[in-house]
């Protein structure tokens, strides 16, 4: 499976190449090497102390997985609250099997992903059916469930449980504010943004029905039908084709002010390290919620008894959990300690670099986690890394090291970075 770009590009091999997660790897690694030879603006690289951020890693991992059956770092894990999975009791209490489980599973992870990204750290919900009062992403996770489960974005009233592009283009800021309980006593940051997510998400569902089509229903959660759908003689699904159709299908989603010959990019940033002699020059291409989302989308699939192979094909997030781990055991340093105490756009050379280099990190910590446990790729793989793992150690040394335990270096969101 490859990426698309429009016909007559003179681009056409380039773009596609940046929406691949070998492009990932491949471009941050050209940042790493820098860092490795000390000549970045804004990091250094100490790997004489990845042994500190191991040994977290693998005391989370020991701590909270006993048995090392260490689930994928996706969405789902953010409904499970004391050893109960709500989103599996709402599978129960509505009888879902088969092939409609799979599109709601599907409906679900990818409107509650877009939904995710950087809420502020005023803002709180509180959840009537459990108690729960919840902030950032877990609160984020649970009020787009509750969502979800109200019917709002479904186009039939007899059936709640679905994400339809008409309800998705129709939804307005004030309706997903009053099912965030935001307002001006908790705030929640890019409201507005986030509403034009569902409502872009809306359109492009509707805008490729080869894709989202089924049975006369244009929802994002028919995607997993289609990736299910392999070619005769294929049994299983590489999980970076996961990604490159998550990139494919919902490209025209993501606000993207870095464009080849008019087609949006994602989530990618730019770098003097990287050199090419096309239109991609100084691209460093993340993808970081669509490869959350390809995470997300892995176990539905399973459920539905699609084999994902490779599953390390995918990247490591380079967001300021998995980041903040490794400049708080100083594995990176800030150059001028001073950039700490500014926020910065998600466009700024040292939030490229810092993103970059954890991609890179996050690939070399997996293997000393799973050298340090005597397990392999196969048995603890990034996906699992990351659960286990480097997200949770981000968080636990952010709260020994600051009152709140905000990330060691501050980026400005607006809800839409990806």
């Amino acid at each position: 499976m490859t990426a698309p770009a429009p016909a007559g590009s003179s681009n056409v091999s380039a773009i596609r190449d940046l929406l691949t997660p070998e492009a990932v790897r491949a471009r941050c690694g050209e940042i790493f090497a820098r860092g490795l030879e000390d000549s970045l603006l804004g990091f250094r690289v100490d790997l004489d102390r990845m042994e500190d951020a191991t040994t977290r890693v693998v005391a989370e991992i020991r701590t909270h997985y006993p048995a090392l059956d260490v689930p994928f770092h996706s969405r789902w894990r953010h409904f499970e609250f004391d050893g109960t999975s709500l989103w599996q009791k709402r599978v129960q209490q509505a009888g879902l099997t088969g092939a409609t489980r799979t599109a709601v599973a599907g409906d679900l992870a990818i409107i509650s992903v877009l939904l995710d990204a950087g809420a502020s750290a005023d803002w709180t919900y509180l959840d009537a059916e459990t108690g729960l009062c919840l902030g950032r992403s877990e609160g984020l996770a649970l009020a787009s469930l509750r969502l979800f489960e109200a019917g709002t974005l479904s186009a039939k009233a007899e059936d709640p449980l679905r994400a339809d592009a008409s309800a998705l283009k129709a939804l307005t800021a004030d309706q997903l504010g009053d099912a965030f309980q935001a307002g001006p006593d908790n705030p929640l940051v890019g409201l507005e943004q986030r509403a034009g997510l569902l409502q872009r998400l809306g359109s492009a569902v509707e805008d490729r029905p080869e894709i989202f089509g089924r049975i006369g229903s244009a929802r994002p959660g028919n995607l997993l039908a289609t990736l299910a759908d392999l070619p005769a003689g294929q049994s299983a699904i590489q999980a970076r084709d996961i990604l490159i159709a998550v990139l494919d299908g919902l490209m025209p989603v993501w606000p993207s002010p870095i464009r080849i010959d008019g087609v949006p990019l994602g989530d990618v940033g730019r770098h003097a390290a990287i050199i090419r002699q096309d239109e991609t020059n100084g691209i460093v291409p993340f993808h970081k919620l669509s490869q959350w989302l390809s995470y997300s989308l892995i176990e539905p699939l399973q459920q539905a008894g699609i084999t994902v192979e490779n599953l390390d094909g995918l990247t490591g997030l380079p967001e300021y959990r998995n980041g903040g781990l490794f400049v708080d055991t100083g594995v990176l340093t800030l150059k001028d300690p001073a950039a700490a105490a500014a926020a910065h756009d998600p466009a700024d050379a040292l939030i490229v670099e810092w993103r970059a280099l954890t991609v890179c990190l996050l690939d070399r910590i997996a293997e000393d986690v799973r050298t340090a446990l005597g397990r392999d790729a196969a048995q603890l793989p990034l996906a699992s890394v990351l659960q286990g793992g480097t997200w949770a150690a981000g968080r636990r040394i952010a709260a020994e090291k600051r009152a709140g335990g905000p990330p060691p270096i501050m980026i400005k969101s607006d809800a839409t970075v990806f």
